[in-house]
């Protein structure tokens, strides 16, 4: 998301052992198709406002809680490791135990205030992406205006050894902030590698200066995250000048392959990441007719498609409404060829119609493992969680959904990610659901385990 709401160690707050609300909600009937897959259009209201199709079932929430809860305390990314979940905030973060996911229990709020607080998890070590000024780096740091000296904006580090007792480490200034990051392994269990995405340039700046083409990478030792530095600054394209909006929003790695997937506002990226410290662009695509705000991409397993989603109205707007073209706001499926060249196949939009006033477009996802088979599920906020098949990459279809009924102002779910048979949706307002899906298409991806997921991180899972 792209927003203008702005939002540390001398005063790091930790609240621990709250217990949670279940909040399950048994499916109805919907049709199906003939293998048993939710058709687009099913679904039935389970409780409340909450609808979904037939083979998804809510099996839990957990409100938002002190000090997490302000009226700007938006809840973001998520991030997983073992039985905890992460989950970023505008105000911090949060620790959760899913050992029993209709059971969640928050092992640990984290007051620690920066826009937009994306995160991710490595061993012992989590990182915070912070892109809005502030008076300096730790958590009781102020917010602070672009113009002013000694602004800082960046990456925040944090020791989660002990999770019921996070504990601030360390943080890299970064230029333009952090919007959001991607956690790239080195070769070897050393070092880790963040590559940070921000938009820019800002006019008048001292933390945004122009041109703005390019990204940071912050290498992060693993024995000593203290020493976490800006290793490179690659440019990727040639604009970020004064006048035009430059960076990226968002990069998806798939280590294993050496290949990364970089969403950069106006064009979609390929990239070698062979060397770490220096990413090789392989190829720039653009959509100048459907696409407006590049936001992220999904490789599917075996990397011979990827699929680009565009943020149109960056999050904000009503763009899954009657008045907006079906290719306006959705995602677009790419064949990526062993020649390594992205060629456009298809376009997906949930087909479920939304109100005006619901702000609502391609968001987060990521893969279910599912051999033989293209599926993820993806975060439409008001428009809720979709689960896709793109096996097709002509014609992707939605196998199943869950959506709330409208929220007054911006709302909805802002990632939704499937990790070891559940899917967990980061809401913007209500906190974190866990949902289920039973489907004879995706139940397969019920007998695989990860250790860890940071889904702009994929990992290939067997076949």
């Amino acid at each position: 998301m792209r927003s203008s709401v702005a939002f540390g160690l001398a005063a790091l707050l930790v609240v621990t052992g709250c217990g949670v609300d279940a909040e399950p909600a048994a499916p109805r009937a919907a049709s199906t198709t003939a293998t048993g897959s939710a058709t687009a259009s099913a679904g039935a209201t389970a409780s409340g406002d909450v609808t979904h199709s037939a083979n998804v079932t809510h099996v839990a929430n957990v409100p938002p809680q002190a000090p997490l809860d302000g009226p700007q305390a938006w809840g973001t990314d998520l991030a997983f490791q073992g039985d905890h979940a992460f989950v970023g905030n505008y105000d911090g973060f949060s620790v959760f135990d899913v050992s029993d996911p209709a059971k969640p229990t928050a092992v640990s709020r984290v007051l620690c205030p920066g826009e937009q607080n994306d995160i991710s998890v490595s061993g012992n070590l989590l990182f915070l992406s912070v892109d809005s000024p502030r008076s300096g780096p730790d958590c009781a740091a102020e917010s602070g205006s672009n113009g002013g000296r000694g602004g800082w904006e960046g990456i925040r580090i944090f020791d989660v050894a002990d999770k019921a007792h996070p504990r601030f480490v360390s943080a890299v200034r970064t230029d333009c902030g952090s919007h959001t990051h991607t956690l790239v392994p080195g070769k070897d269990d050393k070092k880790v590698y963040l590559y940070v995405s921000s938009p820019g340039p800002e006019p008048e700046s001292t933390t945004c200066p122009a041109p703005h083409n390019k990204i940071s990478i912050i290498e992060v030792p693993t024995a000593d995250p203290a020493g976490a530095k800006v290793v490179s600054e690659p440019a990727l394209s040639e604009g970020g000048g004064e006048d035009g909006l430059g960076g990226c929003h968002d990069i998806t790695a798939y280590p294993e392959k050496d290949l990364a997937a970089a969403a950069c506002f106006g064009d979609g990226i390929l990239m070698d990441i062979s060397d770490r410290v220096h990413p090789k662009v392989l190829q720039h695509v653009r959509d100048e007719e459907n696409f407006s705000i590049w936001h992220s991409a999904t490789f599917n397993n075996d990397a011979t498609k990827v699929v680009f989603g565009d943020e149109l109205g960056g999050g904000v707007s009503a763009t899954c409404d009657s008045g907006t073209p079906k290719n306006h706001g959705a995602d677009a499926v790419y064949d990526l060829s062993e020649g390594r060249a992205l060629r456009l196949r298809g376009y997906f939009k949930i087909p479920r119609e939304q109100q005006p006033d619901e702000n609502c477009v391609a968001h987060n996802g990521s893969l279910l493992p599912v051999p033989g088979k293209d599926i993820m599920v993806q975060s439409w906020y008001q428009g809720g969680v979709s689960i896709l098949d793109f096996t097709d990459a002509d014609n992707p279809r939605e196998i199943g959904f869950f959506e709330r009924g409208p929220v007054d102002g911006v709302g909805g779910s802002w990632s939704a990610y499937y990790y070891n048979g559940h899917i967990y949706s980061s809401d913007i307002t209500k906190g974190l659901d866990v949902l289920r899906i039973d489907d004879p298409l995706t139940d397969p991806a019920k007998k695989v385990t990860i250790k860890e997921l940071n889904a702009q991180t994929q990992v290939s899972y067997p076949q």
